[in-house]
């Protein structure tokens, strides 16, 4: 039985998907590995991430409510450069998606071996027999949650939200109550502590914490008035995320005893202790709050699984829509669940369980494969503008021919900081990918009267191949050949996307066509 999907989620739901995306895992490891690598300069790495995700927030926030599909990053690319650059990001987000509530169940798996030993293997941080079926089972019933139906599901989300927002508030009041060292924050090694500051953001699940922003702009087709409530859940959960994540790395700092900084902030351990909020908790003599907190380790990250769980469900129909996947991808049942994408997302999710890295190193890959799927909406933006002027927009950003620059400028520089190693595996499976469809299509044979749209995405190669030369020689705190300086990699990469950005807007589809887009939207009854 097929059906559409439902308009039935209101502004709480949409705010409190995208804060269940937000606050997750992120909270529960980001703010070690950030003083590890930047000491008290990790505040201004969440500083920065917060600064990047928000400008492309305000860019998503015009952008988005044009776009009320499932999965509308999807379609966000294909609408300007074409049905291949569509598919190329289709394939991005595809797997950027599916792996988000992976992570997340890992997390609560990690907590979880804690209490009930023999979960992982060792020290490894690898799931065992007994915590691979744990995970696999636990990933299933989240999905199971989707066919709920999306009303119930934001019901969800909005209990867990007060939840998740209530925890780590409570933990950076209680901390700095029962132990406060301002003189933590003296920074003692400058130039190795600013050089981690900019790593940090990329590396340490800084932005990867702020990622679930786009929660709600992915349910926008299913939001009751998504003209006013997109952009209003967007900016509001990007505001508040950064507020609680900044407080929690200050509190993480100045509540450190000082003992445990014998040996600088790059080498801070915890022997016998997991996790650092309640391993603190726990050297402070505040049992009840370590309970808590791995109490909220469970549901915190369960809650972001769920709300990427959703979201992974929509971007298979997405991808469906655009062509580059099977139609039985955009499947929906009779109470509007996207039962199909619920199923192809859970068998391919429990694919990330298999011995993958730490955390830490794979929402490395995470964050640059996402900011750079991401970065597509400020040049969307623009080009909107010049081809549909006339479009009603329910919200319009002020300042778009600055803001979507810096935008841009941002999530490429954070893409660069998440290294060599990240940026050549991203690269390589995509080339691979390209080259896979390419011989596909000419086995297949030319459809006639298609055009191969490879026009439209001559951008990429530059932008990309650009990103990959730099980091090579780039320094070696990034896995580069230290050929080129840091804080000149950084002017590099700035102008490299500047120029990138340019020939973009340069070999977009004709107006006509987007022109054509919206004009089939309004037919089928979709309103902004």
């Amino acid at each position: 039985m097929t059906g559409k999907l439902r308009r039935e989620v209101g502004f709480s739901g949409l705010i409190f998907s995208s804060l269940g995306g937000i606050i997750g895992s992120g909270w529960l490891f980001g703010p070690l590995n950030a003083a590890r690598l930047a000491g008290p300069l990790s505040i201004g790495s969440w500083l920065i991430g917060a600064l990047t995700i928000l400008f492309l927030g305000l860019t998503y926030a015009e952008v988005g409510p044009l776009f009320p599909r499932a999965g509308a990053a999807t379609h966000i690319a294909s609408v300007v450069h074409g049905n291949l650059l569509g598919k190329i990001w289709a394939w991005l987000l595809f797997m950027f998606y599916i792996a988000i509530a992976p992570v997340e169940v890992m997390a609560v798996i990690t907590y979880a071996n804690n209490y009930v030993p023999g979960l992982l293997r060792g020290d490894s941080g690898l799931l065992a027999e007994p915590g691979f079926l744990a995970a696999v089972l636990l990933l299933g019933f989240l999905f199971l949650l989707n066919f709920l139906g999306i009303r119930r599901v934001a019901q969800i989300f909005s209990g867990l939200g007060w939840w998740k927002l209530g925890i780590p508030v409570l933990t950076c009041a209680v901390l700095v109550l029962y132990s406060y060292h301002p003189e933590n924050l003296q920074v003692r090694a400058w130039g190795e502590n600013l050089h981690g500051m900019f790593v940090a953001v990329a590396s340490s699940g800084i932005v990867f914490s702020y990622l679930g922003f786009r929660q709600a702009i992915e349910l926008g087709g299913e939001a009751r008035n998504p003209g006013r409530h997109i952009p209003g859940a967007v900016i509001g959960a990007i505001v508040v995320g950064a507020f609680v994540y900044v407080a929690l790395q200050w509190a993480f700092l100045v509540s450190m005893p000082p003992q445990q900084l014998v040996n600088g902030w790059d080498r801070l351990q915890f022997p016998g202790l997991f996790g650092p909020f309640a391993a603190i908790a726990s050297l402070l003599g505040i049992g009840w709050l370590a309970v808590l907190i791995y109490a909220d380790a469970l549901i915190s990250p369960g809650g972001t699984a769920l709300a990427y769980a959703t979201s992974a469900a929509r971007a298979v129909v997405a991808n469906g829509e655009v062509g580059a996947g099977p139609v039985f991808f955009t499947r929906v049942n009779g109470k509007g669940v996207p039962w199909a994408g619920v199923v192809v997302a859970y068998v391919i999710g429990c694919l990330y369980f298999l011995p993958f890295p730490s955390w830490q190193k794979l929402v490395g890959f995470i964050t640059t494969i996402s900011v750079i799927t991401y970065g597509i909406g400020p040049i969307v933006l623009l080009q909107l503008r010049c081809s549909v002027p006339g479009l009603k927009r329910p919200f319009r950003l002020w300042g778009a021919r600055v803001v979507a620059p810096v935008a841009f400028v941002l999530s490429s520089l954070v893409a660069y900081w998440g290294g060599f190693e990240a940026l050549s595996y991203i690269f390589g499976v995509l080339f691979g990918v390209l080259l896979l469809y390419g011989l596909f299509r000419l086995v297949q044979g030319r459809i006639p009267g298609e055009k191969s749209g490879f026009y439209h995405i001559t951008w990429i190669f530059p932008y990309f191949g650009g990103l990959w030369l730099l980091s090579y020689f780039g320094p070696g705190v990034l896995g580069g050949t230290g050929d080129i300086p840091f804080y000149w990699s950084m002017l590099w990469v700035a102008l490299l996307a500047m120029l990138s950005m340019a020939w973009a807007l340069k070999v977009t589809v004709p107006d006509g066509q987007v022109s054509s887009y919206f004009e089939a939207m309004a037919e089928e009854g979709i309103s902004l």
